[in-house]
């Protein structure tokens, strides 16, 4: 296809097309065509068509039309080509908690062309490091109050040139000079397969792999899952809890509902009785969230009854039948739940609540093929227990990354999810096949942990697992080996937990810690991990 971008980096470190899925275009609503943005798709053309009054984005400070966010995004678009210097292609990072200015930044980007690479928030300078490394970032909009976290990492990545914060009243602050920009803006003709977005997910290693995604990749994301699932409509008020930089968030509480024409609510802080919270002020129907967060809530079911809650996806790590359950007992709501991934952009199996049934996590959604492989990447019969593979009009490519070789087999993504398939094509989860650990709908890799705890004097070694947890399907737990002269204790144990909160993202702490004299490992130095886990 006949590419916008000046700056082709993006272009050029795609895997090669032998080493890429097989993509299908099966139903009519996935035909696009070669020159699509899908800025244009998802906003422009609903004040195009007369819509621009209908609220949008909605937040505590904010309460935003369709116009409104044009207006905005377009003044972005115009400080991020005028005063930015940004050309298509150039990859932006956009680092931010869940507000309606983070949305106005990411259509800026795309408007002008740009690749977004949203991150998580809680993110430390340690973690953005290699985030703008890998991705050869040269422009960062990000959120006044996570400035210093970004500034650490840009002084040890000399390609990022041009940083502008928002949500601030400075003189020089994104918000200001927006105000001396058009609020007119055409967007760039990209190209269908021009990447729009990056998204990092860790692997097993830690080592963050960048999946790189087309603007045809979102409008097909928006073509599947909500039509054939969800079925929200316009009047329908969305809200929840993953962070943007989450592609569960970003289609849940962004691409979703824009691409019907609905609003969104967006909390910067949403845990369960922040959440709660919003459903009732903003009379909230539809609301994403990860199973953790319903086991919360159930306990408050009277008062979610008394909203006009309809709808609840529950993605993000396996929900349990228990959980499922207890949410129906407590609200009258079945859950909707459903299986993504960054690789694969959003939700690709899932039942809507009138077909769903305990411990399934549903269906394969209309527009993808999924099934079950054995080690050799054959099918094997329904009931057997295997290797999920996928595949559809969204699928991995790793930016420049030998991993793409693992994760796409014979033209199947293959997730590192075992599951089992029933003779009714219902699928059942039984375990990740990885070292990855999933607490409340967080990717950890437990070598990332591992570095953390390692950095402090006190340990000598130390291995990390996910333990089975009621509440968070998994934790982290940290078997820690001392060095000489240190105390093994409750308020050790304290001390490390703190120290990695510290030195990365809050929520991959360890919860557990148990202290050995050694690590099991076999002769030739190799950590035993199975034996941790069989402890």
């Amino acid at each position: 296809m006949p590419t916008a971008h000046i700056d082709t980096f993006a272009r050029d470190n795609l895997p090669q097309q032998e080493q890429q899925p097989d993509f299908l275009f099966t139903l009519p609503e996935l035909q696009f065509p070669e020159q699509l943005n899908c800025a244009t798709e998802l906003l422009d053309k609903h004040v195009q068509e007369g819509s621009g009054d209908r609220l949008c984005v909605r937040g505590p400070k904010d309460n935003w039309t369709y116009r409104d966010l044009l207006e905005r995004a377009n003044r972005i678009a115009n400080v991020l080509v005028h005063d930015m210097g940004l050309v298509p292609g150039n990859r932006v990072l956009l680092h931010a908690p869940n507000t309606p200015m983070m949305v106005a930044c990411w259509f800026g980007i795309v408007k002008a062309g740009g690749i977004v690479v949203a991150t998580m928030p809680l993110l430390r300078a340690k973690e953005l490091k290699p985030i703008l490394e890998i991705g050869a970032i040269s422009h960062a909009l990000c959120d006044a109050g996570l400035a210093e976290e970004l500034r650490g990492a840009a002084q040890a990545v000399p390609g990022l040139h041009h940083i502008r914060h928002f949500n601030s009243t400075e003189a020089d602050a994104l918000d200001a000079i927006m105000q001396d920009q058009s609020a007119t803006f055409d967007n760039v003709n990209t190209a269908l397969d021009d990447t729009c977005l990056i998204g990092f997910t860790s692997g097993t290693t830690g080592v963050p792999k960048a999946t790189m995604h087309f603007h045809r990749d979102v409008m097909a994301i928006c073509a599947c899952w909500p039509r054939s699932v969800l079925k929200a409509n316009a009047d329908d008020v969305f809200i929840g809890s993953p962070p943007l930089g989450f592609t569960f968030g970003l289609g849940g509480l962004v691409l979703f509902p824009m691409s019907i024409g609905a609003s969104t609510v967006l909390l910067d802080k949403a845990g369960p009785s922040q959440l709660l919270d919003g459903i009732r002020d903003y009379g909230a129907t539809v609301v994403f969230t990860a199973p953790t967060s319903y086991r919360t809530l159930a306990a408050r079911g009277d008062e979610i009854r008394a909203t006009a809650l309809r709808k609840c996806v529950s993605a993000g790590e396996a929900l349990p039948a228990s959980t499922r359950a207890l949410w129906r007992e407590a609200t009258g709501i079945e859950l909707i739940d459903g299986i993504g991934a960054t690789e694969m952009l959003h939700i690709f199996i899932s039942s809507d609540e009138h077909e769903a049934r305990p411990s399934a996590t549903g269906k394969v959604v209309p527009g993808y093929e999924a099934r079950i492989i054995d080690d050799n990447g054959q099918p094997v019969p329904p009931g057997t227990v295997g290797k999920l593979a996928v595949r559809g009009p969204t699928g991995c490519r790793y930016l420049n990354d030998e991993r793409q070789q693992t994760y796409v087999k014979n033209g199947w993504n293959v997730t590192g999810d075992a599951y089992l398939m029933d003779a009714d094509g219902y699928f059942f989860y039984q375990s990740r096949t990885d070292d990855m650990i999933i607490s409340a709908g967080y990717n950890i890799a437990s070598p990332e942990v591992e570095e953390g705890l390692m950095l402090h004097p006190a340990v000598a070694e130390c291995a990390v697992i996910g333990v089975p947890d009621a509440e968070r399907g998994q934790i982290v737990k940290a078997y820690v080996v001392l060095r000489a002269g240190e105390t093994s204790n409750a308020d050790m144990a304290k001390v490390l937990q703190d120290f990695v909160k510290q030195t990365i993202a809050p929520y991959k702490y360890p919860r557990a810690i148990e202290f050995l004299d050694k690590l099991p490992r076999t002769q030739s130095g190799k950590l035993q991990r199975f034996r941790l886990r069989d402890s």
